[in-house]
């Protein structure tokens, strides 16, 4: 081997691969992950994905999960199966030293660590925007998670089930009332998929009428759906309320306490299912960190998802997309517009973000994002829905079908799309499944009754104490 080959041998076998840290394991996460292993191989870059949570949760499915049309465990993809030739983290991000080039990392059990890396990814998202309302931290239930997809649906059904085993009509009138907050598609979607699982289940009580049910809107704004215009919106308001489902507008949650329900308009009720679907906040964490954030808490950004100073400054090896990036608009000329934190934005900014980190590798341009929204689209239930794609809008049966296929081609992975399809053929052929499993929620209370429980020869010893 010739002097020359020897050395160029030796710094081939000692150049640092470098490593690339993706905080959040949600769809910027996964995605990103993915469109860099796709093209560089382990060899070339290191990639460590840190996410409290094993799996990906497709959000826009979970009305029908919570409905029954699809398998919980059907919405989520797994990040170990999809992330091959990445290194899993199971933990949450405690802080970040950009400077330092290290996170913090809190695992699920054990002391906290650091990871240090070289190019960082924020993908940490958004969380719930629970606002300070007396009793809602202590009764609501957030619809952000497959959990609280299953949870809710829990809570339906098994509420079902106890009223129709009481003869006390306030008490029935309370479980059989269920109250979401927010006209968003997150609350439209969940109201809708929901009341129209529990009307059919009706059919499986002889004590509990379609008429019993009350489900009850409340919305601030003064209408609902607002990203499909007064058209699509106004059509949806009318079918929800054609199915008996209450819409408060211009109004506001102002107590929750004790599962009694007061609203600005004076009404008041009692409930025992509150489901919070009221807009979305950055995720806090961010403010443990030194990169630059807007009013709003999320991180600063150029179009070409990199981590920007207030003066357009760039962030060495920083890098950002989805609902916690402030990301310019570049399809409007409105200035100072951003990205709307959708699943559309998101999915194509980590996959857009994955190939700029690779050009930045290989030494070429990294490319600005610009992408011209082709459509919204929400679900109201089996065979309802409303869709407006490139301009057009549609209604009923035809934009329910618009919205699943393009949910399914939006899923990760074939295995995932074609559970789904099995799912949705299932229901289709056997009805929804309508069974409460409230017991998730508490596996071992049976196990513990049993555990205290006094034998018999014990009881009958203490009954004939004086």
């Amino acid at each position: 081997m010739s002097e020359s080959a020897a050395t160029t041998h030796s710094a081939s076998k000692t150049r640092k691969v470098p490593r690339i840290l993706v905080l959040g394991g949600g769809y910027v996460g996964l995605y990103t992950a993915m469109q860099i292993r796709k093209r560089m191989g382990r060899r070339e870059v290191a990639i460590v994905v840190v996410d409290p949570r094993s799996y990906m949760t497709y959000q826009p499915f979970l009305p029908e999960a919570a409905a029954g049309s699809i398998e919980p465990r059907h919405v989520v993809a797994p990040h170990r199966r999809l992330l091959r030739g990445c290194t899993v983290l199971s933990g949450r991000v405690s802080g970040l030293d950009h400077a330092e080039r290290k996170a913090s990392i809190t695992p699920v059990e054990g002391e906290p660590y650091e990871v240090s890396y070289d190019h960082v990814v924020v993908a940490l998202g958004a969380v719930a925007r629970v606002l300070p309302i007396p009793g809602l931290a202590e009764n609501g239930i957030g619809f952000k998670q497959i959990e609280e997809a299953i949870a809710l649906r829990n809570q339906v059904l098994n509420k079902m089930d106890v009223a129709a085993s009481t003869w006390d009509p306030e008490l029935r009138k309370r479980m059989l009332t269920f109250t979401f907050v927010g006209g968003g598609f997150a609350g439209i979607e969940a109201i809708a998929e929901v009341e129209d699982m529990a009307r059919h289940a009706c059919k499986d009580f002889d004590s509990i009428r379609q008429e019993d049910l009350r489900f009850v809107l409340i919305e601030g704004a003064h209408r609902i759906l607002p990203e499909l215009g007064d058209e699509l919106g106004g059509y949806a308001l009318e079918q929800l309320r054609a199915r008996g489902i209450e819409v408060k507008l211009n109004t506001f949650l102002s107590s929750a306490e004790d599962g009694r329900i007061v609203c600005s308009d004076g009404e008041e009720f009692v409930s025992d299912t509150l489901v919070w679907t009221a807009g979305v906040k950055a995720n806090p964490v961010l403010a443990e960190t030194d990169l630059p954030l807007d009013k709003a808490g999320r991180v600063r950004a150029l179009p070409t998802l990199q981590v920007a100073t207030e003066d357009g400054e760039i962030v060495d090896g920083a890098w950002v997309a989805g609902d916690c990036a402030a990301v310019p608009d570049l399809s409007t000329d409105e200035p100072d517009k951003f990205c709307a934190p959708t699943a559309q934005h998101a999915v194509r900014q980590a996959r857009h973000l994955g190939d700029n980190i690779v050009r930045f590798l290989s030494d070429e341009p990294v490319v600005e994002y610009s992408h011209q929204n082709m459509g919204t689209v929400a679900s109201l239930g089996l065979y309802k829905g409303v869709a407006q794609i490139q301009g057009i809008k549609f209604r009923g049966p035809i934009a329910w079908f618009m919205h699943r296929t393009y949910h399914m081609w939006a899923m990760p992975s074939v295995n995932r799309k074609a559970r789904i399809l099995l799912d949705w053929t299932t229901a289709l052929l056997f009805n929804r499944e309508m069974v409460a499993l409230g017991s998730l929620q508490s596996p071992r209370e049976a196990f513990i009754t049993a555990a205290t429980s006094k034998k018999p020869g014990e009881q009958k010893a203490g009954a004939g104490t004086t």
